[in-house]
Order: structure tokens, then C-alpha cells, then sequence
């Protein structure tokens, strides 16, 4: 793969500093195996929560740098595309935001994403998504962060299944049950679904897409519940049967979970009159299961 522009790369172009940013995920709404070849899939949720990579290029060396210096992938991304660049520069890319890592909310992905379009604003080159793609599946399975909106999204083989759109924002409350998951490792690990889960998720992977259509938050929340559910055969969530049971208690819209992460989170509906108050009642059940509490907002784009 090489990175290719219509106007040659010239040296003014060096000393530029790109700067962009990737949006990250809580969890999946939906996460499973399909009756197909290539079949792992996930379904985004995503949050305001923002990596920001900013790249610094520097004319004077080739040598690239990454801070934090444990920022390792971007900083394989980064030689990568200046390997494969028609005139590359050496710089230091800088990555900051607030997605912890291990938890499960894309922080990786969006890491890379934003690395990505950073050093394709230097080079004065736009990147389409299937060319980020493509180096992005050298590295790791990736989150669709990429693309706006909710996705279907092939994790495994880093390929888009189909764009379902968008959802009126939520409020998730959620807590970490602690530790950390390294998502190369947890992708090879064989998945127990058999055909009968492998029909149910065809049947959720329908549902959710219709529901999304709908704008219906109450039909999105119960696809995450389920999927979290069966989530447990893969890595179970030790809060699950409390947090489902606080989800009915609030009357809220269901259970979402990292599937490949720590974090778990009741959704409720921000427009709710008395949203305020099963907010503060789930924020208080989070806190006495796990000791912390996060609350994140999910991203519409209408």
C-alpha cells in the first residue's frame, strides 16, 4: 500500500503541524459471531470522549518519536505511512485524551485514527478510510471509530459491514470492575458460540438496525442488554445481574458492556424529565458495586 496525492509532497509541507482527533466507544451496543465467514462483528456506541493526536514534523531528521513513549502502535502507524510516503518527514507525534486503556472504550483505535489523519494533514494528503483501514489491520483488530455514526463493523478484519446512523444522546453510567484486556490477545482467544447464538445475533444485528432507523432508544437498549448477556459464555461482567436488575428498578433503557473491556453501564434517556434522578440513583448503586463511577455521554450526529 502506498500513500499516493495528486500533487507532489513538497518540502514547505515539512515543519507543518497536523492535528486531528478520533472519537472513543463505551463498549459495543452489540458484539458477537455471524453464520458467515468472517463473521466476528461489533456495533459502536460512541462517546465524547476524544483522543487527540497532534504531529509535529521536523525537517531535519527522518527519526520519528511518539509521547507518551508507551503509545507503541501509534508510533508503528506513524513509521509505517512515512515508509510508504511519496517524500517522508521525521517529527514527534504527541497523543492526548480521555480514554483510559484496557477498559474497552476504543482508546487504541482511536489513538490510531487520529495518528492517521495528524500525518496525513502534514503530508497535505487525504486518507480514505479503506487506505487507514488497511494499515490500521497490520496492527491490531480496530473498534470502527473511523467512520461516524453507529457501524456495524468487522473488528477482525478492520473492514466496514454497514453504517446504521445515529441515536438521540444517552446518559451511560458505568463502573469499572477493575484490571485491564489486551485486545490482540483477547481476539484470539476461540469464541463459544455456536449456531443457535450465531442465528441470534443475525436476529439482534436486524433489530438493532431497525432500531436505530426508528431513532427507538428503548429497542437499541434492549439489544445491548442481550448482548451483554450473552457476553457472559466470552468474559463475564461480576456486576451484570445487579446492574440489570438497578436497569428495571430505574426503568431505563438497558445494559451496554465492553465486551472485550471492564466497563458496564446502565443507558438512560437523557430527555427524560426525571432523567436527573435515576441518574444519581444509578451513579450511587455504581459506587457501592465497584467503588467508582463514570458518567459518559453518548455522541448523535444529526
Amino acid at each position: 500500500m502506498t500513500i499516493t496525492t495528486d500533487r507532489a509532497v513538497l518540502p514547505h509541507y515539512r515543519g507543518a503541524v497536523g492535528v486531528s482527533s478520533a472519537f472513543g466507544t463505551f463498549g459495543e451496543l452489540l458484539q458477537g459471531v455471524l453464520p458467515e465467514e468472517d463473521g466476528d462483528f461489533l456495533v459502536t456506541l460512541p462517546i465524547a470522549r476524544w483522543t487527540m493526536a497532534t504531529f509535529q514534523a521536523n525537517h531535519h531528521t527522518t527519526e520519528l518519536e511518539v509521547r507518551p513513549r508507551t503509545k507503541r502502535k501509534a508510533l508503528r502507524l506513524a513509521q509505517m505511512m512515512m515508509q510508504e510516503a511519496p517524500e517522508p518527514v521525521g517529527g514527534v507525534l504527541t497523543l492526548e485524551g480521555g480514554l483510559p486503556e484496557g477498559k474497552g472504550l476504543a482508546s487504541s483505535s482511536a489513538d490510531l485514527v487520529a495518528t492517521a489523519r495528524a500525518i496525513g494533514n502534514v503530508l497535505d494528503i487525504e486518507l480514505a478510510p479503506r487506505t487507514i483501514e488497511g494499515f490500521l489491520s497490520r496492527i491490531e483488530p480496530t473498534d470502527g471509530v473511523l467512520h461516524p455514526g453507529i457501524v456495524a463493523y468487522h473488528h477482525r478484519s478492520v473492514r466496514l459491514r454497514r453504517v446504521l446512523g445515529s441515536l438521540p444522546t444517552m446518559t451511560i453510567v458505568g463502573l469499572d470492575e477493575g484490571g485491564a484486556v489486551d485486545t490482540v490477545a483477547f481476539n484470539r482467544i476461540p469464541k463459544p458460540f455456536g449456531p443457535a447464538e450465531q442465528r441470534e445475533y443475525v436476529r439482534l444485528l436486524d433489530r438493532l438496525t431497525g432500531a436505530v432507523a426508528a431513532r427507538d432508544l428503548g429497542a437499541a437498549g434492549a439489544v445491548a442488554t442481550r448482548s451483554a448477556e450473552l457476553n457472559q459464555l466470552l468474559r463475564p461482567k461480576r456486576t451484570l445481574g445487579a446492574m440489570t436488575a438497578l436497569c428495571q428498578d430505574l426503568g431505563a433503557l438497558g445494559v451496554v458492556v465492553a465486551h472485550s473491556g471492564t466497563v458496564i453501564g446502565v443507558l438512560i434517556d437523557s430527555t427524560e424529565p426525571d432523567a436527573p434522578d435515576k441518574i444519581a440513583v444509578a451513579a450511587r448503586t455504581c459506587e457501592a458495586l465497584a467503588g467508582n463511577v463514570t458518567m459518559y455521554s453518548t455522541l448523535s450526529f444529526d
